[in-house]
C-alpha cells in the first residue's frame, strides 16, 4: 500500500471513527474545540453576511475550484498562506486585511479545514473570523435547491 492508498483509505473513514480513549480522534476533538468559538454561517445566510460587509475567502485548492466552480465574490487565498495574508499585523497581508474587526467567512470544500483556519485567525486577533457550515458543497447544494 502506497501513501496515496493510505490517504484515500483514511478519507473514507467517518468523522469520529478514530480512537483516542473516548472514541473520538484528536482531530475530531480539535475540530469541536475550534467550532465552539465560531459563529458559523449557514449557506442560506452567506449573501446577508456579504451585504453586511463580510469578506468571503475561498481556500479550496485550484483543482477543486476548477472541478466545482468559483464562489462568486470570494477572495481566493491558498490555505498555506492564509494567516500571513489576513493577519493585520503582518507585512505580507493583503490590503483588504487592514481591519481586525471585519467579519471574515472562510470557505473550504466541506467545512472542516475552514473551521480550523477560522479558529487560527481568531487566535491572530481576527475575533469575527468564522466559516461556512458545509463549505462550498453545501453552498452549491443550496444554490441548486433555490434555483428549482
Amino acid at each position: 500500500m502506497d501513501v496515496v492508498d493510505v490517504v484515500e483509505e483514511q478519507a473514507d473513514a467517518p468523522v469520529g471513527a478514530g480512537a483516542d480513549g473516548d472514541g473520538a480522534s484528536r482531530i475530531d476533538r480539535l475540530l469541536l474545540e475550534s467550532r465552539a468559538g465560531l459563529e458559523r454561517v449557514h449557506p442560506e445566510d452567506l449573501d446577508d453576511e456579504v451585504s453586511a460587509g463580510a469578506l468571503v475567502v475561498d481556500t479550496r485548492p485550484l483543482d477543486q475550484r476548477d472541478r466545482d466552480g468559483a464562489l462568486p465574490g470570494a477572495l481566493v487565498i491558498d490555505r498555506n498562506v492564509l494567516e500571513w495574508r489576513l493577519d493585520p499585523t503582518c507585512p505580507f497581508r493583503l490590503p483588504v486585511a487592514d481591519d481586525p474587526t471585519r467579519r471574515i467567512v472562510i470557505v473550504c470544500n466541506e467545512g472542516y479545514s475552514s473551521s480550523l483556519a477560522a479558529h487560527t485567525l481568531q487566535r491572530l486577533g481576527l475575533a469575527r473570523a468564522t466559516d461556512l457550515v458545509g463549505g462550498f458543497q453545501a453552498w452549491a447544494a443550496f444554490q441548486h435547491q433555490a434555483a428549482r
